[in-house]
């Protein structure tokens, strides 16, 4: 089958007029329910698009409500764009079969252990250049922070987002032949004209656009169709697991550091924290990846609390400004080494402790750990943390 065009009832009034053709946005769903899709469709990794049999798909959606004290973020697009704070790995993306997960299996996600971070998202496929597209609406500001650290930093692309533009994967500009700053037609259950703001690496697999809330809300995508999920330290596939069960029936957990959804090619990129602390240390021979990660922990709780502290430290490792300077590290490749940025922060830490001894082990560990904090009580929190991740991760 092709979803060369959305759906359209040809039935007639009781007057003998023809009706208007009523276009229905088509969810984005889990592949393992979608074999026979369409080879149309652009989405080739986690997801691809089915045509639903009943329901609109659209329509009013009231605003999900906001719980205090809750560690969910959903989307609110302002219209302008917030500066970049942290960049979050997502673990987990969860999809529904088409409906909305309600409001309140979201915040279920709350109680599940270990959890740090939760974005939803409103969704659909469309249909750009003829090509069915799956799609994401989102905030600006609050979703750059869970793309590929290169993308979360081009702020001219999440502008452009914030201004209604739409913005695409780079496979999908070349594939679609888009470019910046042309309008286009997006068939969804309406056929608004959006300019294209450029493109970049999504890091989402099958997800190839994303779009403004508004333009989402315009084009009557799906809202809370999608959840993303940031748990570091966490076995990917049991969270994908927990997710599911918090989120009920009708909705796909997906474990994004499975194979088949990582880059092809050489130079893959750590997906979560665990990763980052488990690469970085191969930096300094003989220092365990455990001590990073317990001085994650109980610096920022991996990332969660990652503003300035008391002293003036801050960013994911709780760098001193001062420090950073002689050891900040580029560890993305972006050309800049930046202390709010675990992909930087986290081998800064290891080159910090490697200068002082830290992959003798011993007493020169004990020293290196001293020299983080100089307090012996942080040298033993640390210590006896990086033994408790030892032992679970055996």
């Amino acid at each position: 089958m092709s979803p060369s065009s959305p759906p359209r009832d040809t039935g007639r009034s009781r007057r003998g007029t023809p009706k208007a053709p009523r276009r229905r946005v088509r969810p984005v769903v889990a592949v393992a329910a979608a074999s026979a899709l369409a080879a149309a469709a652009l989405g080739g990794g986690a997801y691809a698009v089915l045509a639903r049999n009943g329901g609109d798909g659209g329509g009013r959606h009231s605003d999900p409500p906001r719980v205090a004290g809750s560690p969910v973020t959903t989307v609110d697009d302002t219209g302008q764009l917030a500066p970049l704070r942290r960049v979050v790995p997502p673990d987990v993306l969860a999809v529904s079969s088409g409906q909305p997960i309600p409001q309140e299996r979201i915040d279920r996600l709350r109680r599940v252990k270990r959890i740090n971070s939760v974005i939803s998202v409103a969704g659909g496929a469309v249909q750009l250049q003829g090509r069915a597209v799956n799609t994401f609406a989102v905030d600006p500001s609050a979703f750059r922070s869970w793309t590929p650290p290169g993308t979360a930093k081009n702020t001219e692309l999440w502008t452009a987002l914030a201004g209604d533009r739409f913005v695409t994967s780079k496979s999908a500009a070349t594939q679609l032949g888009l470019s910046p700053g042309q309008p286009y037609p997006i068939v969804a259950k309406t056929v608004p004209h959006v300019t294209m703001g450029g493109s970049g690496d999504l890091g989402l697999p099958g997800i190839d656009m994303l779009v403004s809330r508004k333009t989402g809300t315009d084009m009557g995508l799906v809202q809370n169709v999608a959840v993303l999920v940031n748990a570091p330290g966490v076995d990917p596939a049991k969270l994908a697991a927990a997710v599911q069960k918090a989120l009920g029936t009708g909705v796909s957990g997906v474990n994004l550091h499975e194979k088949r959804y990582q880059p092809s090619g050489g130079g893959q990129r750590p997906g979560n924290y665990l990763d980052l602390y488990k690469q970085a240390a191969t930096s300094c021979p003989g220092l365990s990846w455990t001590v990073l990660a317990a001085i994650g922990q109980v610096e920022s709780d991996h990332g969660r609390n990652a503003g300035r502290s008391s002293a003036g430290a801050y960013g994911p490792m709780q760098f001193m400004p001062a420090t950073w300077k002689s050891y900040g590290v580029d560890g993305d490749g972006d050309g800049k080494a930046d202390i709010m940025n675990p992909y930087d922060a986290i081998p800064g830490a290891a080159k910090y402790l490697c200068a002082n001894g830290a992959g003798k082990g011993g007493r020169s560990l004990y020293q290196a750990i001293w020299h983080y904090n100089h307090a012996d009580w942080y040298v033993q929190k640390v210590l006896n943390l990086a033994h408790a991740y030892a032992a679970r991760f055996s």
